[in-house]
């Protein structure tokens, strides 16, 4: 019995626009000068560039320009050679987008729907031992969504065409309030041959761990085909790749028990090491492997829990990971491109590794996107980030008539085999915002009867069917925001999940007042801001880099029912709180300077509610969002060229394992020290409070003793004063060490002034010296690839900071401040 062979087909491919009322045979008979190369995995939108026969999509407005392209036919061409022929011959497509026919040899193989679900098609009778043509041919997904939209009736949503409901398609192609609208066709996922005899399908396991013996015990099992007469052989190899346990079981039972002692557990990050189990499964004929397959998984436990909340109404809604609470402290995750070939295994880490050293534990798979590559979820694994993972459905009421819901039952199934061994999958859940949509429609809320909101059978039914039979082991949570109950709305504050919007959307609240928004878990809420200089710069026209220019506001998607208005509200906010200088660098700085102040408000007045057990009153905070897909004005952190934004920095102090805050309150400050580490601490906290001009007005220090896992508060009593202040608090160690820092000031900044401060920067090493003679607000340093341990900082007189660098420093800097202007300086070397 021969071994399997898994053949990628992803070299040679040709592209064509197909014309209207050909197929088969008479595409591929186009004329050769139809064809030009394509690249497999990819899109039409992705060959078509390479080939330089449209514009890159993302540079000025050039996304109408190519809207085209969404609006043909495509037809792929692959001529390969197949050689000898084993017992069993699959063509495998993990990924069509969207609407696909597929020949081999002429004949017809299958017709697809859904990006999302991959196919396997027997083809050992098409298949040749010589040459061999492969064709396929996409759709115009719009139109077709529209014919099938005609049939079952339209239906409301948020962004993008109401069509876009009835298309199995990742949403946001069809357009969002953070992204183009790029209707990409085309194999984005891999098309291999599986020649095989015998093969390994379906491996699962399930694991019962017990966390204070340090055991755990695995049922494992998979289904083999072809394997009549032979064994399988599970083992277990631990981290450092060693046997740990191992079984061999007849092929036609392929299930088994293995034990494991001195269990190694993964925690999430902040908690514990990622240690990661490779499980092996093997069919052997004698002693040769003829097919096998390979999981990494992780060892624990997870829980949601949802409890009383001391003093409070409703309950809880937190994680609870090998019996240890935490905060979920986070990010909404999207697509981190429209072209989805471009996104590489190294660009998902680098961005999964930018969340992780922001100090983040959860990431949100937000469900307008796609169930993502492998490599993303192997970042999170190994990086020791939690996903919570939508189901693909967002802002919209989706229809549920018998082949839609017979498609979603395929995709999710297909979505759950594949992703249920990972170790960071914490949550599945039906929907994004569908629950809010329903209720704004009147189909849904108080009073209105359940079968109204006619997608309840996708969220209610099927999908916890599925992962009830598939993956019982994880949370399933039927949508977000969502509370749980007869009638209610999804907005309570006391149960479930919550989207806070009342800052950006609603009623556009202070960005201060994210305290009067907390809910049980937050898992959405953001502010705007441009993406860094270079990258706006990039894809401006020279005639178009000014704020409030034509192509600025074409690459800000955010509006309402009324149209764009995004930057409306970005000028909203930036006028309550600050002075604006008129160029485009002005409103970078600006934009991202009001955006970081509202994510440190954010996060610690929600993170500081995670107080002792039985008062877990947020469980959690996900901001909207981490990344974004192309050059945009939007909420995200990280802009599309990789580039973190001072918010970024902000997030990573508020999220540290023990981090501090300070606000100014009439005659007092409020203190508050979150200390997310599972030991205790003893600190020494220290507040001094400094005029503009650098005069100190008070300075006290206090011992705190601050319990695992928990946020501790206070009052400082202030002197009177009149005048415009800065407190900074500093949390130090026994040893005293510094090891957390917040400073508030007087509101708003535009009321008084910060210029005439004096920065002192001197490079020390691999580290940057900073001092200053007055207090300096929002010092962002910037060089091209430099990656500082910190920035975006605030000084005060007589504390110099220091801020390692992870690369070797520049040997010059470009610096800005709150009301300083932007300076090129040389960095000097200390001496001594």
């Amino acid at each position: 019995m021969s071994p399997e062979r898994l053949i990628n087909l992803h070299d040679g491919w040709l592209l064509a626009e197909a014309p209207e009322g050909l197929s088969g045979p008479a595409l591929s008979a186009l004329p050769a000068d139809d064809w030009l190369p394509a690249a497999v995995p990819g899109t039409a939108h992705g060959a078509l560039l390479a080939a330089g026969r449209i514009p890159d999509p993302f540079y000025g407005m050039n996304e109408a320009e190519v809207r085209w392209v969404g609006e043909r036919r495509w037809a792929w061409r692959l001529d390969f050679e197949a050689g000898a022929l084993a017992d069993h011959e699959d063509l495998v497509f993990e990924g069509l987008d969207t609407y696909c026919s597929v020949w081999l040899n002429g004949e017809k193989l299958l017709a697809s729907d859904n990006m999302f679900v991959p196919r396997r098609v027997d083809v050992r009778r098409r298949l040749q031992p010589g040459r061999n043509e492969l064709l396929l041919c996409f759709e115009p997904p719009l139109r077709r969504a529209r014919e099938v939209e005609a049939v079952h009736g339209k239906r409301q949503l948020w962004n993008g065409d109401s069509a876009r409901l009835h298309a199995r398609k990742a949403q946001y192609h069809f357009g969002w309030d953070w992204g183009p609208e790029l209707l990409v066709s085309g194999p984005w996922r891999a098309v291999r041959r599986h020649s095989w005899s015998a093969r390994l399908d379906d491996l699962h396991c399930r694991s019962e761990v017990d966390v204070a013996g340090r055991r755990a015990t695995l049922q494992v099992s998979a289904r083999p085909a072809g394997a009549a007469g032979l064994r399988c052989a599970f083992e277990l190899l631990d981290a450092d790749g060693r046997s740990v346990a191992r079984q061999v079981v007849p092929a036609d039972a392929a299930c088994a028990t293995l034990n494991v002692s001195q269990a190694q557990l993964w925690w999430p990050r902040g908690l514990g090491g990622q240690p990661l189990y490779t499980l092996v499964a093997q069919l052997l004929d004698g002693d040769q492997v003829v097919a096998q397959d390979r999981r990494r998984i992780g060892l624990r436990t997870l829980r949601l829990v949802q409890a009383p909340v001391e003093g409070e109404a409703g309950s809880s809604f937190h994680f609870e990971v090998n019996g240890q609470a935490f905060f979920a402290g986070g990010a909404n995750w999207i697509p981190d491109d429209n072209l989805l070939e471009r996104i590489t295994p190294a660009r998902y880490r680098e961005r999964v590794a930018q969340a992780a050293a922001a100090n983040m534990n959860m990431l949100r798979v937000w469900g307008g996107g796609v169930y993502e590559h492998e490599a993303f979820y192997e970042a999170c694994d190994e990086l020791g980030l939690l996903v919570w993972q939508d189901f693909l459905f967002a802002c919209g009421l989706y229809p549920a008539n018998a082949d839609y819901l017979a498609s979603v039952r395929a995709e999710a199934e297909s979505a759950v085999k594949r992703l249920r061994h990972h170790a960071c999958m914490a949550l599945w859940c039906g929907n994004n915002e569908d629950y809010m949509l329903a209720e704004s429609v009147g189909l849904a809320g108080p009073g209105v009867p359940a079968e109204r909101f006619e997608a309840r059978a996708i969220y209610e039914g099927l999908l916890p069917e599925v992962c009830a039979a598939l993956d019982p082991d994880t949370v399933y949570w039927p949508g977000s925001p969502f509370t749980p109950g007869d009638g209610v709305k999804s907005s309570d504050a006391t149960v479930g999940d919550r989207h806070s919007w009342e800052v950006w959307h609603q009623q556009m609240l202070p960005y201060q007042r994210y305290g009067d928004v907390q809910a049980r878990f937050v898992s959405e809420f953001g502010m705007q801001s441009h993406p860094s200089l270079a990258l706006f710069e990039s894809v401006l026209p020279k005639a178009e880099r000014f704020p409030e220019s034509r192509t600025v506001q074409w690459h800000n998607k955010a509006g309402s029912a009324a149209g764009p208005d995004g930057h409306r509200r970005l000028s909203v906010y930036l006028a309550d709180n600050l002075r604006v200088g008129g160029t485009l660098a002005d409103h970078v700085y600006a934009t991202q300077f009001v955006q970081a102040e509202a994510m440190r408000v954010a996060y610690q007045d929600f993170r500081r509610r995670w107080q002792r057990p039985g008062a877990r009153a947020v469980g959690g905070a996900l901001v909207w969002q981490l990344n974004d897909c192309w050059p945009v004005t939007s909420w995200a952190l990280i802009d599309s060229s990789g580039t973190v934004k001072p918010a970024w920095h902000a997030v990573r102090r508020a999220l540290a394992p023990l981090a501090v805050a300070v606000r100014l309150e009439a005659g007092q400050a409020r203190l508050s020290v979150m200390n997310g580490e599972a030991q205790p601490r003893e600190l020494a906290l220290q507040l001094r409070l400094f005029t503009m001009d650098g005069r100190q007005l008070a300075s006290t220090r206090v011992l705190q003793a601050v319990p695992a896992s928990t946020s501790v508060e206070m009052t400082q009593p202030l002197p009177g004063f009149d005048e415009p202040v800065v407190a900074e608090l500093c949390a130090f160690g026994t040893d005293d060490r510094e090891l957390a820092r917040d400073c508030a000031w007087t509101e708003p900044f535009k009321f008084y002034r910060l210029a005439g401060a004096r920065i002192a920067i001197e490079a020390e090493g691999q580290a940057l010296r900073l001092s200053c003679d007055r207090p300096v607000k929002g010092l962002w340093l910037q060089h091209p690839g430099l990656d500082l341990a910190d920035n975006f900082i605030d000084l005060v007189p007589g504390a110099e900071r220091l801020v390692g660098s992870r690369m070797a420093l520049p040997t010059s800097l470009e610096t800005v401040a709150l009301e300083l202007p932007a300076q090129h300086i040389h960095l000097r070397r200390k001496e001594g």
